[in-house]
């Protein structure tokens, strides 16, 4: 998530002697001196960051419940797969669409507000989940959860930078990044648990009362850290990125639709749409960046490093989501495993990518990427060739290695991917790499959870239509949907065998 450190005041005024900066919101604190003697973070610093770790925790850990809630959902509210799986892809498309926006808010509003804000709107989606009587309020839930979560890390990573002092900002990150690694790997077994006991509306259930308390202490503890700035965003990025990103996501999903002649249009012309917007979208970015007010400045992909990791990133991302999104569908509703045993399926996985990132890192300063990349792409390839032999008669061992190829893959992916396109941009492009990186994420996961579902959709229709039972049908439907997976994530091995070592980093 894009942190947007570039436009923090470096000298913020410091709160008057005497007065403690928590009671009184209003001020703004000092960072902390850069003395050899600032080994520790001041105790109302310390509340403060302990907070917003928290609260990262619990936005985070709420973008993956639902890949395993979504059987007993689907039951209960009857709809299909290609219907349901948008409580997943319209959270990621407004995460896609707030994440450029968040360094323009925080600026503007403060941290103080900032976070109150975030809070506020994710508590209040969170209990709207809960309380969802229909399909529809419910993805309206989702949709204001994820406004949100997309204001949360970038305020987190820019409060670290502002109050932390260097001689410690290390440890901190090192901690935030076990935290974000945690929470998605912990979030499909907390569901699996909820729901198996109390059903799929206690997975809000559990996460509200955690949001509102963490609010409360917020309107407690967070004060400003930094000076606000009046800063201007462009409306009409906004809007045109969200018909961009939304009409091909929308499109996508509406192959599978089509299969079961279910959809309302043709899924071609939200595609087409979509392209068009996204083609206007560009039009409007290269406009404003000429005054250094784009919402995403195209500029950044002057950088060959950048483009290849633009490309890769959204390649592993199809892959990521589109397996998150398909294996609990299938060990559920195939292969009649409880919600608690598929959360438990995907756990090692996602703890194995999150304990690994900094072992990734130190690696990455020793040999550079490509010795990481290039085996940890084949890796994901080979994991998802593995899926793509998935029956009804797999072993679940099976099933549970392939997902842990595929996590630890990714690991050995993303730290030196990211590393190696932010550091060959020139620094006033930094945030807008970020944001434009995180972006790629959101819509390239929310676009390969759409042609995942819609080709395991397509083909299951026509399985069944044959005379295979209905189980047969969704997991050679599922077999379908990783051996193209395969084909898309083994473009991404050559991608990576171009990537370049930044000057002044490690040698190949």
């Amino acid at each position: 998530m894009s942190t947007r450190t570039d436009t923090i005041d470096d000298n913020p005024a410091a709160v008057p002697e005497g007065e403690d900066a928590v009671d009184r919101p209003d001020q703004v604190a000092a960072p902390a001196p850069e003395t050899g003697a600032a080994t520790k973070l001041a105790p109302a610093h310390f509340r403060v960051i302990a907070l917003l770790m928290v609260s990262a925790f619990t936005v985070i850990l709420n973008e993956t419940t639902m890949t395993i809630a979504l059987p007993s959902i689907m039951t209960d509210l009857t709809i299909t797969e290609t219907t349901g799986q948008w409580l997943t892809t319209a959270f990621m498309l407004t995460m896609a669409v707030v994440i450029p926006a968040t360094g323009y808010l925080i600026n503007r509003l403060g941290t103080r507000s900032a976070y109150i804000l975030a809070m506020s709107i994710f508590t209040a989606g969170t209990l709207l989940g809960a309380l969802a009587p229909t399909f529809g309020i419910l993805v309206t839930a989702r949709v204001v959860q994820a406004m949100g979560t997309g204001i949360m890390m970038p305020l987190l990573m820019t409060t670290i930078m502002t109050i932390v002092p260097p001689q410690i900002r290390g440890k901190v990150m090192g901690n935030i990044t076990l935290v974000i690694a945690l929470a998605p790997a912990t979030g499909p077994l907390m569901s699996g648990v909820v729901v198996d006991l109390a059903g799929w509306r206690a997975v809000f259930g559990v996460v509200t009362p955690v949001a509102a308390l963490a609010l409360a202490a917020g309107i407690l503890w967070v004060r400003d850290v930094a000076e606000k700035e009046s800063q201007t965003i462009d409306p009409l990025s906004i809007l045109l990125s969200l018909l961009a990103f939304g009409g091909i996501v929308w499109g996508l999903s509406q192959l599978g639709e089509s299969a079961n002649e279910a959809s309302v249009v043709s899924p071609y012309v939200p595609l087409v749409v979509g392209v068009v917007m996204l083609g206007a979208f560009i039009w409007r970015q290269l406009s404003r960046q000429r005054t250094d007010t784009a919402l995403l400045d195209l500029r950044t992909f002057r950088s060959g490093n950048f483009r290849l990791a633009v490309g890769i990133m959204a390649i592993s991302m199809v892959a990521m989501f589109g397996a998150m999104i398909l294996l609990p569908l299938v060990l559920q509703d195939a292969m009649g495993y409880s919600p608690t045993l598929a959360g438990l399926v995907v756990l090692p996985g996602g703890l194995a990518m999150g304990l690994l990132g900094p072992v990734v890192g130190r690696l990455y300063d020793k040999v550079g990427p490509r010795p990481l990349m290039v085996p940890g792409l084949i890796g994901v390839t080979a994991s998802v060739i593995l899926l793509a032999t998935i029956n009804l008669g797999t072993p679940l061992w099976l099933i549970v290695l392939a997902q842990l190829v595929l996590m630890v893959g990714l690991s050995f992916t993303f730290t030196p991917l990211f590393s190696s396109a932010m550091g060959d941009l020139e620094l006033h492009l930094y945030s807008h790499g970020s944001a434009m990186i995180n972006t790629v994420q959101q819509v390239a996961g929310a676009a390969g959870i759409a042609l995942f579902v819609a080709l395991m959709t397509i083909r299951s229709t026509a399985m069944e239509d044959g005379g295979a039972s209905e189980a047969a049908a969704l997991t050679g439907g599922a077999r379908l949907s990783f051996t193209v997976g395969a084909i898309v994530v083994a473009t991404a091995i050559f991608l990576a065998t171009r990537i370049k070592r930044v000057e002044g980093g490690p040698s190949h």
